[in-house]
């Protein structure tokens, strides 16, 4: 008997376009998201509050939960997702709403459940909000 791949019980393909991205370029998604938080933060504030400070460090965060949210909700994808041809799709089918867009934004600012993964890879902000990130 062979071994479920990674994405089989939720019913996604083992390969290809819909199966589930790797931690990897998960990873770098969420560089990119962070990086564009970043600049967009200082271009901004022109320096004010400091770079490295705590509330420079608050408003970079802000930045980041508004664009990943608002993107994940209205087109499925955040900007570092879109760029390294990655989705979040609703398991129930359908796009992801406000507000299970919201609570997955929520828990990937916590930091925490994006790196506790199940068997399908798939993190605790996946799972509460019952979602997958598939390539495209």
């Amino acid at each position: 008997m062979t071994e479920p791949y990674r994405g089989e019980r939720i019913g996604l393909p083992e390969q290809g376009r819909g199966s589930l991205a790797g931690f990897g370029r998960r990873l770098a998604a969420l560089f990119v998201d962070w990086a564009a938080a970043n600049l967009v933060t200082l271009l901004f504030t022109h320096g004010s509050p400091a770079y490295g400070s705590p509330d420079y460090s608050w408003l970079v965060l802000g930045v980041f939960a508004v664009e990943v949210w608002l993107l994940t909700w209205t087109t499925g994808s955040s900007f570092g997702q879109r760029l390294l041809g990655l989705r979040v799709v609703s398991l129930r089918g359908g796009r992801v709403g406000p507000g299970r867009a919201l609570f997955r934004t929520v828990l990937i600012c916590l930091a925490v459940p994006p790196l506790i993964v199940d068997s399908d890879g798939r993190g605790m902000h996946d799972r509460g909000g019952n979602t997958a990130v598939v390539r495209v």
